[in-house]
């Protein structure tokens, strides 16, 4: 009898072993980072191909707001620039007939000097011509100036049209709705020939190749985790036992808290905790929200 009794004590004890052993260190529950999209452009969705559940790439294009307004606006200011700019003058073509005249002056002065020193000519005619040459020059200089003067002050002009085209270009590319991280549509806002405006959701979205679980350790565990070290991270099966694959620990909270209350008993939630992150790769099999437990290796 004694015999049988020392059987069961040790089956008892290895039973109790085994369950120690296989006590989770941590719980908790995996979540994602989640981004919500959101209209950039105010209008109606004339296309929005998203589906929830559906896999989209980064620079996927998938729907546009209606920008007919602002493209008749950008056709509008790109008549003006070019009728800004085509009001420059053509200064060397403007100061042609002055600069003729000043070469004629300049032919007449030459003789005007020769003659003066064959004393054919007296210095009255010699002075005549000098100052026939300087007026033209100050008219070709003062005609230049205001020339150049209008044509900058066009030019400005023409720039100012050209920044508020890119600014239209810029609204416009707002219309274009281009996904910017790949990633699953989890929740879908908006439905085609809706109207929207910046600022409004279209859709969550969340890259689940890689899950994180968030677990609670007590104090006493922060000496056996650290960050970067292998973890075995445990999920139900469905059949009573438990899937196992591997994670790293990549974030450590540095402030402690209550135990949330959807993890722990009543009585453990008065208990201070650290949040842990553990990141997984996943196959399909993780999902946000889904129960998992962690063991330190």
């Amino acid at each position: 009898m004694k015999y049988y009794f020392f059987i069961l004590l040790a089956a008892s004890v290895l039973v109790s072993c085994k369950n120690n052993s296989d006590k989770a260190d941590a719980s908790g529950t995996f979540e994602a980072i989640e981004t919500i999209i959101a209209a950039e452009a105010t209008g109606k969705l004339m296309a929005f191909e998203v589906s929830e559940g559906e896999q989209l790439k980064q620079g996927q294009l998938i729907g546009y707001v209606d920008s007919t307004q602002i493209y008749l606006t950008k056709m509008q200011l790109m008549q003006s620039r070019k009728a800004i700019l085509s009001g420059r003058p053509e200064i060397s073509i403007q100061i042609e007939a002055l600069k003729q005249e000043l070469k004629y002056a300049v032919d007449d002065q030459k003789r005007m000097e020769n003659l003066v020193k064959g004393e054919v000519a007296s210095q009255k005619q010699l002075d005549d011509a000098n100052t026939k040459v300087a007026v033209l020059q100050s008219r070709i200089d003062a005609l230049k100036s205001s020339l150049n003067t209008s044509s900058v002050n066009l030019t400005e002009q023409g720039g100012t049209v050209a920044v508020q085209l890119e600014q239209l270009n810029d609204q416009l590319r707002k219309c274009r709705i281009i996904n910017p991280v790949n990633g699953t549509v989890l929740t879908k806002y908006a439905e085609p020939n809706e109207m929207t405006a910046p600022g409004k959701a279209l859709y969550k979205i969340a890259d689940l190749s890689t899950i994180m679980l968030r677990a609670y350790i007590s104090g006493d565990q922060l000496s056996l985790i650290k960050l970067n070290q292998n973890v075995k991270v445990l999920t139900d099966d469905g059949n009573g036992g438990f899937n196992e694959t591997s994670g790293v620990v990549s974030w450590i909270s540095d402030k402690s808290e209550f135990t949330p209350k959807t993890i722990q008993t009543k009585n453990e939630r008065a208990n201070l905790v650290y949040a842990v992150k553990i990141k997984v790769k996943n196959d399909g099999t993780f999902k946000i929200g889904m129960y998992g437990e962690i063991k330190f290796l």
